[in-house]
């Protein structure tokens, strides 16, 4: 896919709204290498700042997003 196929192709699962998983902000590296580990670029997305000390992940497969909240569950709020 393409940059621009990948952004077109997030839009259209976001907008109906995909999977959030919140994770304590000092995590987002730890996240963002779990997310490049695992998955394709067009099946997650990273919103930072969300609220205080938080970033959001956005996914578009529901188990997806289960998996990565285990993965860190001490962290993690879905």
């Amino acid at each position: 896919m393409t940059p621009q196929e990948i952004a077109e192709y997030k839009q259209r699962w976001m907008r109906d709204g995909g999977y959030a998983v919140r994770l304590h902000s000092d995590l987002d590296i730890e996240g963002k290498d779990w997310c490049r580990r695992n998955l394709e670029r067009h099946q997650w997305s990273f919103r930072p700042h969300t609220d205080i000390y938080e970033h959001t992940f956005f996914f578009e497969d529901q188990n997806v997003s289960q998996q990565f909240a285990h993965e860190f569950n001490r962290w993690a709020n879905q």
